[in-house]
């Protein structure tokens, strides 16, 4: 992609009214527009990160046998209505209208309750479980307090996962597999040396559930670590008798701020007990299934990403995620300069061999700005064409993680 061609501009300071660093910066860099408070645009350079941990997602879903589908947003009162989840008194981050029709509907937080009563069109059997379908999607909670950017919205996209098994024993084999699927996510995103499966509360649900934790000082969680296990437990079950459970002194924990990037809960037969979602077994006796979600929050992943992985002049990028694996800089007065040439060939080159490359094309801009723009956008490799490398037939090559930058021989890029 051309520099040039791209609408977006970055910017030099970050809107006085938003205080969270990863907003900042993606904001000035040009990721995302913030339209108010809990819902920001995702701009070009912000869709293709935000795409490339989907896919990661994706990748590691479908390798533990998830099925991916569509659901919808419009949620339907009076299936709500039989978990005692509709009620405000209940749950009170619902946003809700009103059909022309009168009748009332709101918009989906969480997919429990429908995609609960949908498996009930297609599991009758044994023989149709186990099953595992999840989507990617938007999803919508009414906040009291939008804040810290894209890890508290009011609007954002996630990944849920919802498993319906024929017992517990079914269910305990996959949610150990969600266990590693969940660590490799984190891993390829570049969060893995900072992200630990914490215990939580199961809430009605289980006596435990399990959350997925990264160290970050912007983070509005309380845990307490064990590096040496590799556990931590959420604040809200730290003078339970968890630590009795997992063999823990409080001497050994430590108290640290983190933000919650996924949640594992098993559900048991709660939602369908509700919903009358039940299977014939091998001796023709109905059972209800017994079900877990898995939810990851992709847009506040991308949210943390930035805050762990920036510095003093932007952004940083994992590979694994940046928006572009090459930053070409071109430092030329005018299309017919040689500098110019040997950049538009480098570039069709990488191009042709399937590479991702931003080409700062531009001629009106100063070479300090330009370097300023490269490492604010953050992408992994920042590579520079100027009459001074060509005067060794090389271009500048430096990651954007290192400080130092080399001169690569023109044929050797």
């Amino acid at each position: 992609m051309k520099y040039s061609k791209l609408f977006t501009k970055t910017l030099k300071e970050a809107p006085a009214d938003e205080l969270s660093k990863n907003a900042q910066l993606l904001i000035r860099a040009g990721f995302i527009y913030k339209e108010m408070a809990g819902a920001y645009v995702i701009l070009p350079l912000g869709l293709r990160v935000l795409n490339k941990i989907s896919d990661i997602v994706r990748e590691e879903m479908g390798a533990i046998g998830g099925e991916e589908l569509q659901s919808t947003a419009l949620q339907r009162k009076e299936v709500w209505e039989k978990t005692d989840r509709w009620s405000d008194e209940v749950v009170d981050n619902w946003f809700k209208t009103g059909l022309k029709n009168g009748s009332e509907l709101g918009l989906g937080f969480t997919h429990e309750e429908p995609m609960t009563d949908m498996m009930r069109s297609f599991i009758h059997s044994y023989k149709d479980l186990p099953a595992y379908p999840y989507d990617i999607r938007t999803v919508f909670r009414n906040e009291a307090r939008a804040k810290s950017g894209l890890m508290r919205g009011r609007e954002f996209f996630w990944k849920a996962m919802y498993s319906f098994s024929k017992d517990e024993a079914e269910h305990q084999e996959f949610y150990e597999k969600a266990k590693t699927a969940y660590k490799n996510v984190f891993d390829r995103v570049g969060l893995g040396d900072k992200t630990y499966l914490a215990f939580a509360s199961g809430g009605t649900f289980s006596k435990y559930s399990h959350e997925f934790q990264t160290l970050c000082e912007a983070g509005e969680d309380t845990i307490y670590l064990s590096k040496e296990n590799g556990i931590a437990v959420n604040k809200e079950v730290y003078n339970d008798d968890v630590l009795d459970d997992l063999k823990l002194e409080k001497s050994e924990l430590v108290e640290e701020k983190a933000v919650e990037v996924g949640n594992i809960f098993s559900l048991g037969t709660k939602f369908s007990g509700s919903l009358g979602l039940t299977y014939n077994d091998e001796h023709g006796l109905d059972k209800e299934v017994v079900m877990g979600s898995y939810g990851i929050g992709i847009s506040r992943l991308l949210g943390v990403i930035v805050e762990v992985h920036s510095d003093m002049r932007g952004l940083v990028w994992p590979e694994s995620v940046a928006p572009f694996k090459y930053h070409l800089v071109t430092i030329a007065q005018s299309e017919d300069d040689e500098s110019y040439k040997k950049s538009e060939e480098l570039y069709n080159k990488l191009i042709e061999r399937g590479e991702e490359v931003l080409w700062d094309d531009r001629m009106d801009v100063r070479p300090g700005e330009k370097f300023a723009d490269a490492d604010l956008i953050g992408c992994s490799i920042r590579i520079v064409v100027s009459p001074k490398t060509l005067g060794e037939d090389s271009v500048e090559v430096k990651l954007r993680s290192e400080e130092e930058s080399k001169l690569v021989k023109f044929e050797e890029v």
